[in-house]
């Protein structure tokens, strides 16, 4: 694969289980070494200027991996000390206050929940104020109120300039606020391109009904899904013609008890372009 992610993008990499996400984020990291290529963060080579190109990352892992004989203060502190960053509790503090972390500051690591656990993981990452921040599954097992936070001041940061990468399971989140996705399958890119446009690659509408019969018209202009009772999925070409469907309903005396209508979303997308037999 060969990609590019721009300096200040808030980019999606996507793709199933085994796709290969976490194994390009681990060559990027230092964690991984790739058999051919080559990977570069802002310009550093992650192998001959590995420790430049380690400087301009920061990454939060899938996987919670902490260290139990330290509290949530120490661990950053810590953390800062590894890029030789010292006097850094004003931005330490500021980061806790932002991921809720502020109360749990003296508390050891081990006691915490996995959701803090969590938290903690993403202030690491962001302790040294690296311009380029990856961010592989954040949000996996947290809570509303900290999805919400954390996306918060994700979004903060990238106004000021910082370039995030994420992966997610969670495609809204996705396609909320990634500017542009990459969606990967067996390794290989399926699909970059910009969210809009991938989410114009398949159009259509579609429509949900509920009649006051299990019948339709003849010669309804809108193409058959599934249909449960008095119940219709159907699909539409565009929004003119949901206007044909509903008048033509009226022609025939059928009653719209609920309906619902839905544009292509990015789940949809990745399903076609990653999906078996894509």
């Amino acid at each position: 694969m060969s990609l590019e992610v721009e300096e200040g993008e808030f980019f999606g990499l996507l793709g199933p289980n085994g796709a290969g996400k976490t194994t390009l984020i681990n060559v990027v990291a230092g964690l991984a070494r790739a058999d051919a290529g080559a990977a570069r963060v802002m310009g550093a080579d992650v192998v001959a200027d590995y420790r430049r190109a380690r400087r301009m990352l920061g990454v939060v892992p899938q996987e919670l991996v902490f260290d139990p004989f330290f509290t949530v203060r120490e661990t950053l502190r810590l953390q800062s000390g590894y890029y030789g960053i010292r006097g850094n509790d004003a931005w330490i503090d500021e980061v806790m206050e932002h991921l809720d972390l502020t109360e749990k500051a003296q508390a050891n690591m081990r006691s915490l929940s996995g959701g803090m656990k969590r938290r903690v993981l993403v202030a690491q990452a962001l302790v040294h104020k690296p311009p380029v921040i990856i961010l592989d599954e954040p949000t996996a097992g947290v809570d509303v109120e900290l999805r919400q936070g954390l996306w918060q001041f994700v979004r903060r940061l990238n106004r000021d300039g910082h370039t995030i990468v994420l992966t997610t399971h969670y495609l809204e989140e996705a396609e909320e606020h990634c500017n542009r996705i990459a969606m990967l399958k067996s390794g290989r890119i399926a699909a970059l391109d910009s969210t809009r446009n991938l989410l114009g690659r398949f159009p259509g509408l579609e429509l949900r009904l509920r009649l006051d019969r299990g019948e339709l018209p003849e010669a309804f202009p809108a193409r058959l899904v599934s249909r449960d009772g008095a119940r219709f999925v159907l699909k539409l070409d565009d929004y003119r013609g949901l206007e044909d469907a509903l008048a033509r309903l009226r022609e025939a005396g059928l009653k719209v008890l609920e309906i619902e209508l839905q544009p292509p979303d990015l789940e949809e997308v990745f399903v076609r372009l990653t999906g078996r037999g894509a």
